[in-house]
């Protein structure tokens, strides 16, 4: 079976992200809500054809939006994960031709914040509401009137499009939506061909394509007559509820940063005095804690009654816990010793 290219549409709720992904399609696959609360409140991906290759849109709510609850996008993240595992050969960024308020900068600097520098090398800027574009000007002209936009482009390798998803049908080739979306998909195929036809992932996506493939295995065996589309749906589904069910205390701030490499962690560290190795035991046991408690919810499935079920997550949990307090105290211990064992031979 011909594996999709898998494709993460990121931003601002009302931004258009929903918009795009269906005049990247060419039909209306994706909801759009025109109401006073509109925008996507849940994750969505679609699979197509066009320009001779599948593609698979992962339309996701407004995670980067300060206004979204942790009981409403935390769903919506392992949602996410799961459907874009073992990983997204690009994620699209989607910004509006506006003026670049305090909000706008508000939304940049959590991208900023959790994705990881190798995360931006899949990554790509895509404005929305083109109309609003001044006449002559290109999306690079726009971009370089403002310092914040330039600094999150250059991020991305200066890749960054232009469309509009109501207005654009013109004669002018630039102002033209299919052919910004010839331009898009040709720079998509452009970044998967300089990270070596590779698509982003860490140890979080990965964890979660190994409970799939474990779980298409158990599907195939109890039913072969399935499609391999279907089975892969199932088993996603599967690995959805498990996850959700084990990550629920986690926080969304958390999630994210294991999804987008957790470069928040390393600042967080850098502010509370805490150094990269003991970072990386952070970072490290965010996957632990969720490949282990998976475990501890396949015990739970087969416990007998429903308090044992409880004991075995909560064992899970704990496990995971105390290892992560114990290496990080072991990892600060030591650091605490090597400054001081500094600071004794500069006095002698």
């Amino acid at each position: 079976m011909d594996v999709p290219r898998r494709i993460v549409i990121l931003g601002k709720t009302g931004h258009g992200k929903s918009s795009l992904a269906n005049t990247m399609f060419g039909e209306k696959m994706f909801k759009i809500d025109h109401t006073s609360k509109s925008g996507t409140s849940e994750c969505q991906a679609e699979t197509k054809s066009f320009n001779e290759r599948r593609f698979t849109l992962i339309d996701t709510p407004g995670f980067f939006d300060t206004k979204m609850s942790e009981e409403e996008s935390k769903p919506e993240i392992v949602r996410c994960i799961t459907e874009c595992a073992p990983g997204p050969h690009a994620f699209l960024i989607v910004l509006k031709v506006e003026k670049f308020t305090e909000h706008e900068q508000a939304v940049v600097d959590k991208i900023k914040e959790y994705f990881s520098e190798e995360a931006f090398r899949y990554a790509t800027v895509i404005f929305t509401h083109g109309d609003q574009l001044q006449e002559g000007w290109t999306i690079e002209d726009f971009v370089q009137e403002d310092e914040n936009l330039r600094d999150l482009v250059k991020l991305c390798g200066g890749r960054c499009h232009v469309i509009d998803n109501k207005y654009w049908n013109k004669e002018d080739e630039y102002r033209n939506n299919q052919f910004q979306i010839e331009q898009l998909i040709k720079t998509i195929d452009e970044m998967i061909k300089d990270n070596r036809d590779g698509y982003y992932t860490n140890k979080t996506l990965q964890a979660v394509e190994t409970e799939i493939q474990q779980e298409i295995d158990i599907i195939k065996q109890l039913f072969p007559n399935l499609s391999e589309e279907e089975i892969r749906k199932r088993a996603k589904g599967n690995v959805f509820k498990k996850v959700l069910y084990l990550l629920a205390g986690m926080a969304t701030g958390t999630l994210l940063g294991a999804f987008f490499g957790a470069k928040m962690m390393f600042k967080l560290a850098r502010q509370t005095g805490f150094g990269q190795a003991t970072t990386a035991v952070l970072v490290s046991e965010v996957v632990g804690a969720m490949i282990g408690g998976i475990r501890g919810f396949i015990a739970a499935e087969v416990a007998e009654t429903p308090w044992e079920a409880a004991r075995a997550v909560r064992d899970a949990v704990r496990d995971h816990t105390t290892r992560l307090y114990e290496q990080v105290t072991g990892a600060t211990e030591g650091m605490e010793q090597q400054k001081e064992e500094t600071r004794q031979k500069k006095e002698k």
